[in-house]
């Protein structure tokens, strides 16, 4: 049985969920979920028992040291929450960890047990994949449901995959009979430059985020550093004629299959997004939060300005003539089979 001591009762609470491992290319959705946590302070409040669901041998623990003594730190998944000011204040359960080892469905279970106890009213887990979109490009993000009343509601695609799936997939569908509300969101990641981390993916995932669940996320030095890749993968690619040219025909591709797609819808969208980061405070402040360890960050820190930044990105490289399309982190095939993503799924091209 979960008891949850010292939990308070939530307000509206939504559950949001990422996973390493297979369904996280260029650490897109883990690093998504690691930043919620970190701007807005999140308190951690349960973590799974490691022995039960991961092999040691594949994520190993590891050993450091405090003030002298031997610690050591194990592979898990842990819950923590955070509050979102404003006018309406609401809760997130964040739920972060690798995918697990072994007992996929007791693992869900689990973690629905929380959601139950929390009275979570909805679940999103991100996830994210290789694929064949330039790295020039707005990042395509999906949004699927198995709900039927869920996709005509909320404006997603009822998913039609068939094939093998990762814990994302588990675990919606272990929502889905449990009668719990969950969405997907799956970003597209360049398979050409896949090493994480991948900021510019990462913003494309908070901002449809921020979308669908009608709220302000700080994006805090993320804008930044998403261009920042940008540039980095543009400088790499100019070097190499015939990857320059493989991500002309790349963007020749995106842009006549966006081409009959283009409306007005995307500006509304970007304009109510400006409206709502206007009414609720400056850009990269947390409108709210909980005083609690805040994590790692993923990315190498500059010394010199006390801030983080992304790493270099590694040289692009091309797929073997023949071989191309979406794949999952791990360079097998793509893991689901989320639609194509329109033209204004993220603004984050710069």
């Amino acid at each position: 049985m979960i008891e949850l001591e010292g939990v308070p009762e939530l307000i509206d609470p939504v559950m949001v969920a990422a996973f390493e491992g297979w369904n996280d290319a260029g650490d897109a959705a883990s690093t998504a979920v690691e930043h919620l946590d970190r701007e807005w302070k999140g308190e951690v409040f349960a973590a799974l028992d490691a022995e039960d669901y991961y092999d040691f041998q594949v994520n190993r623990p590891t050993v450091w040291l405090d003030g002298g003594t031997r610690k050591i730190t194990w592979p898990t998944t842990r819950l923590s929450v955070v509050r979102v000011g404003g006018e309406k204040p609401r809760d997130l359960v964040l739920v972060r960890g690798i995918e697990p080892s072994m007992r996929w469905r007791s693992y869900c279970n689990e973690i629905l047990g929380f959601a139950h106890e929390l009275g979570v009213e909805m679940v999103v887990i991100l996830g994210a994949l290789l694929g064949d979109t330039p790295h020039t490009r707005p990042v395509p993000v999906s949004g699927v449901t198995s709900d039927p009343d869920l996709a005509r509601t909320m404006d997603l695609e009822e998913t039609r995959y068939e094939g093998p799936t990762g814990i994302v997939g588990i675990l919606q569908e272990a929502c889905t009979h449990a009668g719990v509300p969950a969405v997907s969101l799956w970003a597209a990641v360049p398979h050409y430059v896949s090493q994480p981390p991948n900021p510019k993916a990462t913003l494309a995932l908070l901002n449809r985020l921020e979308d669908l669940l009608g709220m302000r996320i700080p994006l805090g030095e993320l804008p930044e550093d998403a261009r920042a890749w940008q540039l980095g993968v543009d400088q790499l690619a100019a070097e190499d004629s015939e990857v320059a040219e493989y991500v002309q025909t790349l963007e020749e591709a995106r842009d006549t299959a966006e081409l009959p797609e283009a409306s007005g819808e995307a500006i509304a969208r970007e304009f109510e997004r400006y409206l709502r980061r206007r009414d609720i405070g400056g850009p990269g402040q947390a409108p709210g939060g909980r005083a609690t360890e805040s994590g790692d960050a993923s990315y190498l820190r500059d010394t010199s300005s006390g801030r983080t930044r992304p790493p270099k990105p590694q040289r692009p490289e091309l797929p073997e003539k023949g071989k191309g399309g979406p794949k999952d982190a791990d360079g097998g095939d793509a893991p689901e089979d989320p639609p194509p993503a329109g033209p204004d799924e993220d603004s984050s091209d710069g």
